[in-house]
């Protein structure tokens, strides 16, 4: 398994630290399963690996937000254990076996082991692995039995249960400035804070904000005609999640206001929000995102499953249409190349029959849901003598002659149609494809 525990903490140039709630609400556009333990946030990351490009990509995106967000981030294979790691300041268990690295974390990383700091202390034990080592009865008779139960899951001994979050409703986040804002421009540094926020909550929801609000709230010592505070809604010109957009947005309208008194908290609420609808030309949209060409993509897929299982379209010199499309398995590279065909005079239907279908004549008028109207033609087309395929114990020859027109019926629209002139019927009319 692969968890994350990220814990909120104090930076230097920031307002006041994020709350658990808050980061675990960001957090859930990364992975489904995100819970609440203690003062931390934990992830279980495994099944979203894929989705991100891989552990590495996803790790660097998680700790990129986190540290805006302030926020630090410990990874381990146990969620207890991550949640271990992140209080002593460790940020990777994955370094060296696990056991090693939890048995050197002091009596403080565990909170049920914390709590029998000072009796395990008089008996000599100093770090998680002294506690292990000490018998696992005397410790079930002489503590209580979530000292036993914790360390079992921080080691990976026991699976681990949580209660996961679900993603709100609604978005709206508040942030108490660290100092007060006499001009509307410095909101921007910490309303960036707020859009990554809602950023990852509109992620976690597949949304697009299409309008969101800023408000702030003006400090108790302003004058009585400034008001509580002021607010500022704004609009986009189609769904979006891209916080630098939202940011460039804010920071131009917030130009143009002018504070009635200083300002000492915000808050932002995604007003208006529609479903984003991902859209894709391409069959393998991840290989495109990562740049790499379609021709290394079916390479992977070939030696994976198999030659057979890549057959690229073939268009041959052949007057004939039926035998003007083959389907040939052969080398990658040449899936990528372009192919002559043969011309016709009369445009070519958009679907082709298997099999022609005889139609019926009347007053030498083909039909075909009504007496069709031929409107061009006709196209003569003649050869295949060459071809000749095996059908039961003899050979036959695919030799046709035919007139081919561009026809109208009166409920099934345009037809391509011909008269067979092979046929010991020689006026015989079939309909061999239908323009979409």
């Amino acid at each position: 398994m692969y968890w994350a525990a990220l814990l909120p903490i104090q930076l230097p140039h920031s307002a006041s630290p994020i709350d658990a709630a808050s980061l675990g609400t960001w957090t859930l556009q990364f992975a489904p399963r995100v819970a609440l333990c203690e003062e931390c946030v934990l992830v279980e990351l495994d099944a979203s690996a894929r989705l991100f490009g891989g552990m590495a990509c996803l790790r660097e995106q998680i700790e990129h937000g986190a540290g805006e967000l302030g926020a630090q981030v410990a990874w381990a294979p146990t969620g207890l254990g991550a949640l271990a790691l992140v209080r002593c300041g460790f940020a990777d268990g994955f370094q060296s076996p696990w056991h090693k690295v939890l048995d050197k974390l002091p009596l403080t990383a565990l909170t049920a082991v914390a709590e029998h700091q000072a009796t395990l202390a008089r008996v000599g034990c100093r770090t998680l692995g002294d506690v292990r080592s000490l018998p696992r009865g005397g410790i079930s008779r002489r503590f209580s039995k979530n000292l036993l139960t914790a360390l079992d899951l921080a080691y990976g001994l026991r699976p681990e249960t949580y209660v996961w979050l679900s993603i709100p409703e609604n978005f709206h986040a508040r942030l108490e400035l660290m100092s007060r804002v006499e001009s509307a421009p410095a909101l921007l540094f910490g309303a960036k804070r707020l859009l990554l926020q809602m950023s990852g909550w509109l992620q976690a929801r597949r949304l697009g904000a299409t309008a969101y609000t800023l408000r702030w709230c003006h400090d108790v010592m302003r004058a009585k005609d400034a008001g509580t505070g002021g607010e500022l809604v704004i609009r986009t010109a189609i769904p979006t999640q891209n916080v630098e957009h939202l940011g460039k947005l804010l920071a131009e309208h917030l130009a143009q206001v002018t504070l009635l008194a200083p300002a000492g908290d915000i808050e932002l609420l995604a007003t208006e929000v529609f479903p984003i609808v991902e859209e894709s030309r391409s069959f393998l949209p991840e290989v495109r995102r990562r740049g790499a060409s379609t021709a290394l993509a079916l390479e992977r897929m070939q030696a994976r499953f198999g030659n057979e299982c890549i057959r690229r379209p073939l268009i041959c010199s052949d007057h004939r249409l039926e035998h003007g499309q083959l389907w040939s398995h052969g080398n990658v590279d040449k899936l990528i190349k372009a192919f002559s065909y043969a011309g016709y005079d009369l445009p070519q239907p958009t679907w082709l029959l298997i099999e022609p279908l005889r139609l019926v004549e009347r007053d030498n008028r083909p039909h075909y849901q009504g007496p069709l109207q031929l409107l061009l033609g006709p196209d003569r087309i003649e050869g295949g003598w060459w071809h000749r395929v095996q059908e039961g114990n003899e050979e036959v020859t695919l030799n046709v002659q035919r007139d081919y027109y561009l026809a109208l019926s009166p409920h099934a629209g345009l037809l391509w149609v011909f008269q067979a002139r092979l046929a010991a019927d020689k006026t015989a009319w079939f309909l061999h494809g239908h323009f979409g």
